[in-house]
């Protein structure tokens, strides 16, 4: 589970990378600074969401989650389909 996570880190990049070069890198440098700092602080906080959601399905089963969206996917068909 944890290579997954970690492969999801090249592929941001790329696409970040893709997105900066068709805008054409216009960007000052504060604007720069800026974005280096939402890199910084995003990445991070991934690693600790990360780390303690692996540490939860460790010892945590998906069994709840699985009802509830049972539960609100019979809910939606109720009130949105029908």
């Amino acid at each position: 589970m944890e290579f997954s996570f970690l492969l999801a880190i090249p592929t941001m990049l790329a696409a970040t990378s893709l997105d900066l070069v068709e805008t054409g890198i216009r960007f000052s440098p504060t604007e720069f600074s800026l974005l280096g700092a939402g890199l910084a602080g995003s990445f991070f906080t991934a690693l600790v969401v990360i780390r303690w959601f692996i540490g939860f399905i460790q010892k945590h089963t998906f069994i709840p989650f699985g009802i509830y969206r049972i539960l609100a996917a019979l809910l939606y068909y109720a009130l949105v389909i029908r």
